[in-house]
Protein backbone atom coordinates (compact mmCIF):
# COMPACT_ATOMS: atom_id res chain seq x y z
CA UNK A 1 0.00 0.00 0.00
CA UNK A 2 0.99 3.82 -0.67
CA UNK A 3 -0.15 6.84 0.54
CA UNK A 4 0.10 8.69 -3.23
CA UNK A 5 1.04 8.62 -6.54
CA UNK A 6 3.00 11.95 -7.64
CA UNK A 7 4.83 10.22 -10.55
CA UNK A 8 4.47 7.34 -12.70
CA UNK A 9 7.95 5.77 -12.04
CA UNK A 10 7.52 5.67 -8.19
CA UNK A 11 4.92 2.41 -9.25
CA UNK A 12 6.72 -0.78 -9.51
CA UNK A 13 5.81 -2.92 -12.43
CA UNK A 14 3.86 -5.10 -10.04
CA UNK A 15 1.85 -2.43 -8.65
CA UNK A 16 1.03 -1.49 -12.21
CA UNK A 17 0.05 -4.75 -13.36
CA UNK A 18 -2.09 -5.25 -10.38
CA UNK A 19 -4.04 -1.77 -10.69
CA UNK A 20 -4.44 -2.99 -14.45
CA UNK A 21 -6.37 -5.99 -12.98
CA UNK A 22 -8.37 -4.41 -10.60
CA UNK A 23 -9.04 -1.91 -13.49
CA UNK A 24 -10.53 -5.10 -15.44
CA UNK A 25 -12.95 -5.63 -12.23
CA UNK A 26 -14.02 -1.76 -12.00
CA UNK A 27 -14.73 -1.47 -15.72
CA UNK A 28 -17.24 -4.80 -15.32
CA UNK A 29 -19.19 -3.23 -12.53
CA UNK A 30 -19.28 0.42 -14.89
CA UNK A 31 -21.27 -1.86 -17.07
CA UNK A 32 -24.06 -2.63 -15.18
CA UNK A 33 -27.20 -0.71 -14.72
CA UNK A 34 -26.16 0.40 -11.07
CA UNK A 35 -22.49 1.68 -11.29
CA UNK A 36 -22.11 1.96 -7.82
CA UNK A 37 -19.80 0.41 -5.05
CA UNK A 38 -19.56 1.01 -1.15
CA UNK A 39 -16.02 0.42 -1.11
CA UNK A 40 -14.80 4.10 0.17
CA UNK A 41 -18.20 5.12 1.68
CA UNK A 42 -16.79 7.45 4.68
CA UNK A 43 -14.46 8.84 2.60
CA UNK A 44 -13.71 12.49 1.16
CA UNK A 45 -12.03 13.33 -1.49
CA UNK A 46 -11.10 17.16 -3.13
CA UNK A 47 -10.31 18.02 -6.64
CA UNK A 48 -7.80 21.03 -6.46
CA UNK A 49 -7.30 22.02 -10.18
CA UNK A 50 -5.17 25.14 -10.47
CA UNK A 51 -5.95 24.96 -14.35
CA UNK A 52 -8.89 24.23 -16.82
CA UNK A 53 -9.82 20.47 -17.07
CA UNK A 54 -13.07 18.73 -18.22
CA UNK A 55 -11.72 14.59 -18.85
CA UNK A 56 -9.33 14.38 -15.96
CA UNK A 57 -11.36 16.07 -13.60
CA UNK A 58 -15.13 14.96 -14.60
CA UNK A 59 -13.14 11.05 -14.75
CA UNK A 60 -12.23 11.47 -11.03
CA UNK A 61 -14.94 12.72 -9.90
CA UNK A 62 -17.12 9.27 -11.55
CA UNK A 63 -14.65 7.22 -10.00
CA UNK A 64 -14.61 8.71 -6.67
CA UNK A 65 -18.64 8.83 -6.86
CA UNK A 66 -18.68 5.38 -8.22
CA UNK A 67 -17.21 3.92 -4.98
CA UNK A 68 -19.53 6.08 -2.82
CA UNK A 69 -16.74 8.75 -1.31
CA UNK A 70 -17.76 12.01 -0.88
CA UNK A 71 -16.34 14.82 -3.53
CA UNK A 72 -15.69 18.25 -3.60
CA UNK A 73 -14.79 20.39 -6.17
CA UNK A 74 -12.68 23.53 -5.42
CA UNK A 75 -13.31 26.20 -8.24
CA UNK A 76 -10.10 27.98 -7.35
CA UNK A 77 -11.64 30.98 -9.38
CA UNK A 78 -13.96 31.68 -6.36
CA UNK A 79 -12.23 30.52 -3.60
CA UNK A 80 -9.27 32.41 -1.02
CA UNK A 81 -6.82 31.75 -3.49
CA UNK A 82 -7.41 34.41 -5.08
CA UNK A 83 -7.38 36.55 -2.20
CA UNK A 84 -3.13 35.77 -2.28
CA UNK A 85 -3.85 32.23 0.05
CA UNK A 86 -0.74 30.24 -0.74
CA UNK A 87 -0.87 26.26 -1.88
CA UNK A 88 0.37 25.33 2.27
CA UNK A 89 -1.95 27.45 3.55
CA UNK A 90 -4.84 26.33 1.09
CA UNK A 91 -4.26 22.46 1.29
CA UNK A 92 -3.68 23.01 5.41
CA UNK A 93 -7.25 24.46 5.84
CA UNK A 94 -8.70 21.75 3.41
CA UNK A 95 -7.41 18.93 5.33
CA UNK A 96 -8.67 20.47 8.75
CA UNK A 97 -11.77 19.79 7.23
CA UNK A 98 -11.68 16.31 7.18
CA UNK A 99 -10.36 15.42 3.56
CA UNK A 100 -8.54 12.03 2.86
CA UNK A 101 -7.17 12.72 -0.13
CA UNK A 102 -6.61 15.51 -2.51
CA UNK A 103 -6.42 15.07 -6.27
CA UNK A 104 -4.26 18.24 -7.54
CA UNK A 105 -3.59 19.64 -11.01
CA UNK A 106 -1.08 22.76 -10.91
CA UNK A 107 0.86 25.06 -13.52
CA UNK A 108 3.93 24.64 -11.70
CA UNK A 109 6.02 20.93 -11.63
CA UNK A 110 6.68 19.99 -8.06
CA UNK A 111 3.51 21.42 -6.90
CA UNK A 112 2.02 17.84 -5.65
CA UNK A 113 5.29 16.94 -4.41
CA UNK A 114 4.84 20.07 -1.92
CA UNK A 115 1.30 19.28 -1.03
CA UNK A 116 2.44 15.71 -0.17
CA UNK A 117 5.07 17.08 2.26
CA UNK A 118 2.48 19.67 3.43
CA UNK A 119 -0.39 17.11 4.16
CA UNK A 120 -1.28 13.25 5.70
CA UNK A 121 -4.40 13.28 3.42
CA UNK A 122 -3.08 10.94 0.07
CA UNK A 123 -2.27 13.44 -2.92
CA UNK A 124 -2.74 12.37 -6.43
CA UNK A 125 -1.00 14.13 -9.12
CA UNK A 126 -3.24 15.08 -12.33
CA UNK A 127 -1.27 16.89 -13.76
CA UNK A 128 1.81 19.26 -12.85
CA UNK A 129 2.94 22.08 -15.57
CA UNK A 130 5.40 19.70 -18.24
CA UNK A 131 6.37 17.46 -15.34
CA UNK A 132 4.51 14.86 -15.33
CA UNK A 133 0.47 12.97 -15.24
CA UNK A 134 0.71 9.94 -14.54
CA UNK A 135 -2.77 8.67 -14.02
CA UNK A 136 -2.84 9.21 -17.87
CA UNK A 137 0.01 7.10 -18.07
CA UNK A 138 -1.88 4.58 -16.30
CA UNK A 139 -5.28 4.32 -17.99
CA UNK A 140 -3.01 4.70 -21.54
CA UNK A 141 -1.23 1.25 -20.79
CA UNK A 142 -4.49 0.05 -19.55
CA UNK A 143 -5.82 1.09 -22.88
CA UNK A 144 -3.15 -0.89 -24.84
CA UNK A 145 -3.45 -3.78 -22.28
CA UNK A 146 -7.09 -4.19 -23.33
CA UNK A 147 -6.16 -4.26 -27.17
CA UNK A 148 -3.08 -6.17 -27.55
CA UNK A 149 -2.69 -8.40 -24.47
CA UNK A 150 0.49 -7.91 -23.47
CA UNK A 151 3.17 -4.83 -23.88
CA UNK A 152 6.70 -6.83 -24.34
CA UNK A 153 8.10 -5.94 -27.83
CA UNK A 154 5.34 -3.55 -28.61
CA UNK A 155 6.97 -0.20 -30.95
CA UNK A 156 5.24 2.74 -29.90
CA UNK A 157 5.99 6.44 -31.13
CA UNK A 158 4.92 9.49 -29.19
CA UNK A 159 4.37 11.92 -31.97
CA UNK A 160 4.25 15.79 -31.63
CA UNK A 161 5.28 18.85 -28.68
CA UNK A 162 7.25 16.09 -26.64
CA UNK A 163 9.06 19.16 -24.78
CA UNK A 164 5.87 20.49 -23.23
CA UNK A 165 4.43 17.81 -22.52
CA UNK A 166 3.67 16.51 -19.13
CA UNK A 167 1.77 12.90 -21.04
CA UNK A 168 4.32 12.41 -22.87
CA UNK A 169 6.85 12.39 -20.38
CA UNK A 170 4.81 10.09 -18.01
CA UNK A 171 4.12 8.20 -21.24
CA UNK A 172 7.82 7.36 -22.02
CA UNK A 173 8.72 6.10 -18.35
CA UNK A 174 5.52 3.64 -18.32
CA UNK A 175 5.89 1.90 -21.93
CA UNK A 176 9.56 1.51 -21.23
CA UNK A 177 8.59 -0.12 -17.60
CA UNK A 178 6.74 -2.35 -19.24
CA UNK A 179 9.43 -3.05 -21.68
CA UNK A 180 7.88 -1.15 -24.80
CA UNK A 181 10.32 0.33 -27.66
CA UNK A 182 9.97 3.70 -27.80
CA UNK A 183 10.16 6.33 -30.29
CA UNK A 184 9.81 10.30 -30.03
CA UNK A 185 8.76 11.82 -33.48
CA UNK A 186 9.03 15.33 -33.51
CA UNK A 187 10.80 19.27 -34.86
CA UNK A 188 14.25 19.66 -33.27
CA UNK A 189 12.36 22.68 -31.43
CA UNK A 190 9.64 20.30 -29.47
CA UNK A 191 12.41 17.73 -28.07
CA UNK A 192 13.56 18.48 -24.46
CA UNK A 193 17.26 19.03 -23.96
CA UNK A 194 18.80 15.53 -22.84
CA UNK A 195 15.32 13.20 -24.01
CA UNK A 196 17.33 10.11 -24.21
CA UNK A 197 18.23 9.91 -20.87
CA UNK A 198 14.06 9.84 -20.35
CA UNK A 199 12.68 6.04 -19.19
CA UNK A 200 14.26 3.23 -18.18
CA UNK A 201 15.67 1.76 -21.71
CA UNK A 202 17.10 3.52 -24.76
CA UNK A 203 14.32 5.21 -26.51
CA UNK A 204 15.08 6.25 -30.52
CA UNK A 205 14.42 10.24 -31.81
CA UNK A 206 13.01 10.47 -35.71
CA UNK A 207 12.58 13.64 -37.47
CA UNK A 208 10.12 11.31 -40.21
CA UNK A 209 6.67 10.80 -39.15
CA UNK A 210 6.10 8.70 -42.65
CA UNK A 211 8.94 6.44 -42.23
CA UNK A 212 8.42 5.08 -38.68
CA UNK A 213 4.61 4.24 -39.32
CA UNK A 214 5.04 1.17 -40.99
CA UNK A 215 6.80 -0.38 -38.24
CA UNK A 216 4.60 0.59 -34.94
CA UNK A 217 2.10 -1.32 -33.40
CA UNK A 218 0.74 2.32 -31.14
CA UNK A 219 0.89 5.77 -32.21
CA UNK A 220 0.09 8.18 -29.67
CA UNK A 221 -0.38 11.81 -31.03
CA UNK A 222 -0.23 14.52 -28.79
CA UNK A 223 -2.06 17.89 -28.86
CA UNK A 224 -0.52 20.53 -30.42
CA UNK A 225 -0.11 23.44 -27.87
CA UNK A 226 -1.11 26.26 -30.23
CA UNK A 227 0.34 29.14 -27.90
CA UNK A 228 3.73 27.44 -29.12
CA UNK A 229 3.35 28.81 -32.44
CA UNK A 230 3.73 32.14 -31.33
CA UNK A 231 7.31 31.30 -30.03
CA UNK A 232 8.74 30.36 -33.04
CA UNK A 233 9.20 26.72 -32.78
CA UNK A 234 8.38 25.38 -35.92
CA UNK A 235 8.22 27.39 -39.39
CA UNK A 236 4.22 27.82 -39.90
CA UNK A 237 1.47 25.41 -38.46
CA UNK A 238 1.01 24.14 -42.24
CA UNK A 239 4.72 22.89 -41.82
CA UNK A 240 3.76 21.34 -38.71
CA UNK A 241 0.21 20.01 -40.26
CA UNK A 242 2.13 18.99 -43.45
CA UNK A 243 4.92 16.51 -41.33
CA UNK A 244 3.89 15.50 -38.78
CA UNK A 245 -0.12 15.83 -38.66
CA UNK A 246 -1.89 12.43 -38.54
CA UNK A 247 -4.11 11.24 -41.67
CA UNK A 248 -5.35 8.70 -43.87
CA UNK A 249 -2.50 9.19 -46.24
CA UNK A 250 0.09 9.36 -43.76
CA UNK A 251 -1.63 5.67 -42.74
CA UNK A 252 -1.73 3.58 -45.83
CA UNK A 253 1.43 2.19 -44.68
CA UNK A 254 0.84 1.26 -41.24
CA UNK A 255 -0.23 -1.96 -39.41
CA UNK A 256 -3.83 -3.14 -39.83
CA UNK A 257 -3.94 -3.34 -36.00
CA UNK A 258 -2.01 0.10 -35.45
CA UNK A 259 -3.34 1.49 -32.23
CA UNK A 260 -3.62 5.19 -32.43
CA UNK A 261 -4.07 6.97 -29.33
CA UNK A 262 -4.63 10.38 -28.42
CA UNK A 263 -4.86 12.68 -24.51
CA UNK A 264 -7.30 15.16 -25.56
CA UNK A 265 -8.02 17.30 -26.45
CA UNK A 266 -7.97 17.45 -29.93
CA UNK A 267 -7.21 19.84 -32.59
CA UNK A 268 -8.85 18.27 -35.37
CA UNK A 269 -7.74 19.05 -38.53
CA UNK A 270 -3.96 19.96 -36.86
CA UNK A 271 -2.49 17.21 -35.40
CA UNK A 272 -5.15 14.76 -36.30
CA UNK A 273 -7.55 14.52 -38.89
CA UNK A 274 -11.17 13.33 -38.07
CA UNK A 275 -11.46 10.37 -40.28
CA UNK A 276 -8.16 9.41 -37.99
CA UNK A 277 -10.05 9.96 -35.26
CA UNK A 278 -13.13 7.81 -35.35
CA UNK A 279 -11.38 5.21 -37.37
CA UNK A 280 -11.52 1.49 -36.37
CA UNK A 281 -7.69 1.87 -35.54
CA UNK A 282 -8.32 4.52 -32.94
CA UNK A 283 -8.58 4.11 -29.11
CA UNK A 284 -9.60 7.15 -28.31
CA UNK A 285 -12.92 7.18 -27.07
CA UNK A 286 -11.84 3.85 -25.39
CA UNK A 287 -9.09 6.00 -23.45
CA UNK A 288 -11.81 8.37 -22.15
CA UNK A 289 -13.65 5.46 -21.28
CA UNK A 290 -11.13 3.43 -19.38
CA UNK A 291 -9.66 6.44 -17.39
CA UNK A 292 -13.00 5.94 -15.05
CA UNK A 293 -11.99 2.01 -14.39
CA UNK A 294 -8.19 2.79 -13.63
CA UNK A 295 -9.04 6.02 -11.52
CA UNK A 296 -11.18 3.61 -9.71
CA UNK A 297 -8.53 1.15 -8.98
CA UNK A 298 -6.52 3.96 -7.75
CA UNK A 299 -8.68 5.66 -5.18
CA UNK A 300 -9.46 2.08 -3.69
CA UNK A 301 -5.73 1.32 -3.78
CA UNK A 302 -4.43 4.73 -2.02
CA UNK A 303 -7.33 4.67 0.30
CA UNK A 304 -7.04 1.00 1.28
CA UNK A 305 -10.50 -0.02 0.38
CA UNK A 306 -11.87 -3.59 -0.55
CA UNK A 307 -12.96 -4.70 -4.06
CA UNK A 308 -16.26 -5.69 -2.12
CA UNK A 309 -19.12 -6.57 -4.67
CA UNK A 310 -22.53 -5.63 -3.35
CA UNK A 311 -24.19 -8.39 -5.42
Amino acid sequence: MRRNLLEINDLKTQEINFLLEEAEAFKEVLARPIKKLPTLRGKTILTLFYEPSTRTRMSFELAAKRMGADVSNIAVSASSIQKGENLKDTVRTLEAMGVDLIIIRHSQAGAPHLVAKTVKASVINAGDGTHEHPTQALLDLYTIKDKKKTFKGLKAAIVGDIAHSRVARSNIWAFTKMDMEVTLIAPPTLLPAEVEKLGLKPIKISYSLEEIIPKLDILYILRLQLERQKKGLFPSLQEYIKLYGVNPEKLRKSKRDLLIMHPGPMNIGVEITESVATSMQSAIEEQVHNGVAIRMALLNYLLGGKNEDPA
